[in-house]
């Protein structure tokens, strides 16, 4: 009986729920990118400096986390290594990774993809396809929100506010808006930082230079030949607004 009795309390030991300070369940996004992005920099310059990677979501309880670039996501099997350590395994195609450490999820440098600090949030956002989409959010009220006063141009003297979900009100012609923070429309941009504005159905790529409390937002203008990628430079400067 004495066997059969420990390998019951083994058993038992082993269904026993992760210790909270060790389960790494929940949001996780880049916050330095965030940081840095509002103090009035570039945004392009703040992603480029602080991580490929902008947000895990991972669940402990069924084993799976999942990652967004802003532009790619991925999914990955979660192996735990030890009380702090992690791996992701993507099926056998390359692994990451991560480390608790302080409260904070480090994901490891490997090779071309630099060391990385995520901050766990219990605020969360999710798109209409489900993949959750908390960093964009919380970049949007960092690095948008507040009050704009229309400066120079088109509806000169008129407020604008950007909310977290993509909402503009205030700015002439559009309705909804959207930081580009990777993929085509970054490699697009040339080096420049983009956003698309639309209204109903109806978007526009346009080009912005964000310095301190001043934003300047200017029309794209296309340089490559219809059978090409687009190469966008900035053309007429069409708003200049400065945060109240």
């Amino acid at each position: 009986m004495r066997p059969l009795l420990i390998l019951g309390l083994l058993l038992l030991g082993g269904c026993t729920s992760m210790p909270a300070e060790t389960d790494i369940s929940g949001i996780w996004i880049n916050q330095a990118a965030i940081d840095a992005a509002a103090q009035g920099q570039s945004l392009h310059k703040a992603l480029n400096t602080h991580g490929r990677n902008l947000e895990w979501d991972i669940n402990t309880h069924t084993g799976k986390a999942q990652v967004s670039s802003g532009f790619e996501r991925g999914e990955g099997q979660l192996l735990q290594k030890s009380p702090n350590a992690w791996s992701v395994d993507y099926n056998g195609d390359g692994t990451d990774e991560l480390r608790l450490e302080d409260k904070r999820l480090t994901q490891l440098a490997k090779e071309h993809v630099p060391q990385q600090v995520f901050s766990r949030t219990s605020k969360t956002a999710k798109t209409k396809t489900g993949w959750v989409d908390t960093f964009r959010s919380a970049l949007n009220a960092a690095y948008m929100g507040g009050q704009w006063e229309i400066i120079d141009s088109h509806g000169t003297g008129q407020m604008v506010v950007f909310t977290e979900d993509g909402h503009v009100s205030g700015l002439p012609g559009t309705d909804r808006y959207e930081l580009c923070l990777d993929g085509d429309c970054a490699s697009q941009g040339a080096g420049n930082d983009t956003l698309y504005l639309s209204t109903g159905d109806l978007s526009d790529t346009w080009i912005f230079v964000r310095k301190g409390k001043q934003l300047e937002i200017f029309q794209a203008i296309n340089q490559s030949r219809p059978d090409e990628i687009p190469y966008l430079t900035p053309g007429p400067r069409h708003w200049l607004l400065v945060k109240q």
